[in-house]
Formats: C-alpha cells, sequence, structure tokens
C-alpha cells in the first residue's frame, strides 16, 4: 500500500506553510517532492515521516509505521562534529551525507525519505548516490521520497513529483510533463529556462489555431490549441510561454508555419555542452538554446522558429 497524504495543511504560529497538500509515495518508486526555498517541503517530508504533526488532513501509512520510515537530511544535527570530536578537521557536511547515504542503502525501513539530503555532493557523487538508490528500490518494493529544489535531480532521478509553491501543489504527474507541460507561469519558471511574454488574443476562442500578437515587437503567432479557459478575453493580455531549446535559429530556411520572426544576436554564453543566445526582436527578448553557435556572432542578424505546438498560454 502507498504512503498516502490527503489534504494535509502545516501552521507554524499564524502562517500556514502546508495548505491542501496530497501526495502518495507508491512502492517501487522515487517520488519528487520539488520547490524553492520556503515552498514547504521540509514540514511535508517530516509529517510524512512522522516526526511532526499535521494540523488539517490524514497519513494513511497501511502497514508502514513511523519506525518503518527513515528521514535523512541536509546537514547534520547541532552538535554533531562536537561529538565527535572533529569539529574543526571534519567530517564535512559532504561526507555526512554519504554516511547517510550508506545508512539508507543498508537500512530495512519500508520508506525512505531525504529532505534535500545530498545537496553538498558533487554533482557525480549526487549521480552515483542515486543511481544506488535506483537500484535499491528496483530490488525491493520500498519507496523513496525526494526532496530537492534542483530540478534536474527530479527530471533524472524521479518516476513522479509534486511541485509545491507557498506551500501549495500547483502541478503534479510525471517529472517529463512537468517541464514540457507546465500548468501555470509559477510551474513553467520553476522547472527551468523559459521565454515568457504578454501577448493578446487575435482570434475567436473556438480557433483551432489561435493567434496572439505579442505586447513587445507586435509579432504573430499562432499556437496550438488549447482550453478555452487559458485564452483570456479579447482585451485581456495572457502569458505566452516558450523553452530555449523549442526555438530554432535560421538564416532563411522557410518554415512559416513555425512563427518566423526578425532577430538580431544581443548575448553569447558558452554552456558547455550547449548555447544560450540571446535575441532582440523589435523589442521583444528572446533567449534560444543550441548545441553549438555557427555562423553568427553579436549583431547579426537571424530568423526565429517558434513551432506552435511549443507555445503554451497562461491566461492570469
Amino acid at each position: 500500500m502507498p504512503l498516502k497524504a490527503t489534504g494535509v495543511s502545516f501552521r507554524s504560529k499564524e502562517k500556514w506553510l502546508l495548505k491542501d497538500v496530497s501526495l502518495e509515495a507508491r512502492p517501487g518508486r522515487i517520488t519528487g517532492v520539488f520547490g524553492p526555498a520556503g515552498a514547504g517541503k521540509t514540514p511535508l517530508l517530516r509529517i510524512l515521516a512522522g516526526a511532526v504533526k499535521s494540523h488539517k488532513g490524514s497519513i494513511e501509512r497501511g502497514s508502514i509505521t513511523p519506525a518503518n520510515t527513515a528521514l535523512y537530511t541536509s546537514a547534520p544535527p547541532r552538535g554533531f562534529f562536537d561529538l565527535l570530536g572533529k569539529s574543526e578537521t571534519g567530517p564535512t557536511e559532504g561526507e555526512f551525507q554519504l554516511r547517510q547515504l550508506k545508512e539508507a542503502l543498508e537500512s530495512k525501513a519500508e520508506v525512505l525519505i531525504f529532505d534535500d539530503a545530498f545537496s553538498h555532493l558533487s554533482r557525480g557523487q549526487r549521480s552515483d548516490s542515486f543511481r544506488e538508490l535506483r537500484k535499491l528500490v528496483g530490488d525491493t518494493s520500498r519507496s523513496i521520497v525526494l526532496g530537492t529544489a534542483d530540478f534536474e535531480n527530479v527530471l533524472e532521478f524521479c518516476d513522479e513529483a509534486v511541485l509545491l509553491d507557498n506551500g501549495e501543489v500547483i502541478q503534479e504527474g510525471p517529472p517529463d510533463t512537468l517541464y514540457l507541460e507546465p500548468s501555470c507561469s509559477a510551474a513553467a519558471r520553476l522547472t527551468g529556462r523559459i521565454n515568457l511574454f504578454e501577448a493578446r488574443r487575435l482570434t475567436s476562442s473556438k480557433a483551432e489555431m489561435p493567434e496572439f500578437q505579442t505586447i513587445d515587437g507586435s509579432h504573430h503567432l499562432t499556437v496550438r490549441k488549447v482550453e478555452k479557459s487559458k485564452l483570456g478575453a479579447l482585451n485581456q493580455n495572457v502569458l505566452l510561454a516558450i523553452r530555449p531549446e523549442h526555438i530554432s535559429i535560421s538564416f532563411g530556411a522557410s518554415f512559416p508555419e513555425d512563427n518566423l520572426i526578425k532577430a538580431v544576436v544581443s548575448n553569447v554564453l558558452f554552456l558547455g555542452s550547449n548555447t544560450l543566445v540571446d535575441l532582440e526582436a523589435n523589442g521583444l527578448q528572446v533567449s534560444a538554446l543550441v548545441m553549438r553557435l555557427v555562423g553568427l556572432k553579436l549583431g547579426d542578424e537571424c530568423l526565429l522558429g517558434m513551432p506552435p505546438d511549443r507555445i503554451s498560454v497562461f491566461a492570469g
């Protein structure tokens, strides 16, 4: 039976840190709890672990007791270094987290909960740690809950995830869905680089391919058919969103259906495996992510393609 939270709310003094949060941690799966600092991850994970009680809602554990649930945190408890007599020379936070990983791998607990517990490890150590946990959860019927402020961890290692913001779940589902199909502008911003710009609808709400005009630059862009509730009124601005890697840069290859607009290269940032290119299109600022930039330099003109099926619309 999964560990299940339903309608959980929790407050500290007069502030609600969690508001009506629900999630399931199923056996044999890694469930991500993702959100920025202050989103409510730590109180939620402590409630799931049985360390504190919620003020509202319920936790269904089935045969899973708090004694069969292990919670691992991001930093050693106060006095940890002093107790070992090594306060000046170590262990470091990273060594503490590696020690926790070893304990987790040897643990008999049915549910393992990690509250940002790999934040002090290098990327390589983090990847190795998650591979070990993936092997563990694949070989048993245990559940793993991973709390993190790094969405790359969610994409790389989790089977499903909930996105917390200001104590509320704003989206849940498979990690690739959270990234490719964000439910709102907040979810889009939190899950990775995104271009967001204001626009106003030009066509009927019944149009198969709604058309918008951007406020900056007055560019006409068509988008895929979306829910009517997201379109906004004709006299209301909405937000259009597209990931940088979904924008193409060309010198004249023509695919008019891809919303071609003219732009000028305003900045180039080399990021190792790819390159982030900032562009200005008659006042509209856009960023594109490419494997490498060939034949273009600062000030050069080019064409940008924004495929309609890659553009999201957020009203309000």
